[in-house]
């Protein structure tokens, strides 16, 4: 989930953006400002990912807020003036919205920031955390084979042992890097990184057979193939 805030001393303009949040399902709109100050505070407490900015505001342009932010989040500008759009990408901002806002190009602008996010956070995370019982355990991704759904619970396959969680398959992929993990069948997650051979309906990975569904199939061909 990609955290953002919006900062444009107009109302309309934030009622717009906030009602095309509401739309995208990774992007939540945590607070709306009309006063760069009050903006500010905020950022120095809150972490956030994404900085909806409007260029031209009263005693203090977007800009010069952006600039003066010590911690900087990705960066949509949103302008009235077309002629920004360069200054926008001269501070390296992921995009600029030209208003009146359309939630087309807003949704556009937000898979933008989505994609780099993404990347970055698997670049940076080499592990995530999973429930076993009330404890929250450190699993390193290198050290995942597979994963196997088996009625409401899911067993992550070690190299050394195995974990029982509570969970789901679409929890488990929204914690997992795409590039290194891929879905295969309905009960199986498999880390391409471990995967010793590829046959018609099934591939082998540290010496288990592990299932591929017809509906799977092409996307295993893809990751492998690429």
């Amino acid at each position: 989930m990609i955290k953002a805030i919006a900062v444009d001393d107009e109302p309309v303009a934030l009622d717009i953006i906030g009602m095309h949040a509401e739309k995208v399902p990774f992007l939540q709109l945590e607070a709306k400002f009309v006063n760069a100050i009050t903006a500010l505070e905020y950022l120095n407490q809150h972490e956030t990912d994404l900085l909806f900015l409007d260029i031209k505001m009263p005693d203090i342009s977007g800009i010069e807020f952006y600039n003066s932010l010590v911690k900087k989040p990705s960066l949509i500008f949103t302008t009235a003036y077309s002629e920004h759009a360069v200054t926008g990408f001269d501070l390296e901002a992921t995009d600029y919205l030209l208003k009146p806002i359309t939630f087309p190009r807003f949704l556009r602008a937000c898979n933008k920031v989505h994609e780099t996010i993404q990347k970055n956070r698997e670049l940076l995370s080499d592990h995530i955390f999973i429930k076993d019982g009330y404890t929250l355990i450190k699993i390193h991704l290198d050290e995942i084979l597979f994963i196997e759904a088996t009625g409401n619970y899911l067993k992550y396959v070690l190299k050394n042992k195995q974990i029982l969680t509570r969970s789901t398959m679409k929890e488990a992929l929204e914690t997992l890097p795409p590039a290194r993990f891929i879905q295969v069948h309905r009960s199986f997650i498999i880390n391409s990184d471990q995967v010793q051979r590829i046959e018609r309906h099934q591939l082998i990975l540290a010496g288990q057979t592990i299932p591929i569904s017809s509906s799977y199939t092409g996307n295993v061909l893809s990751r492998f193939q690429e």
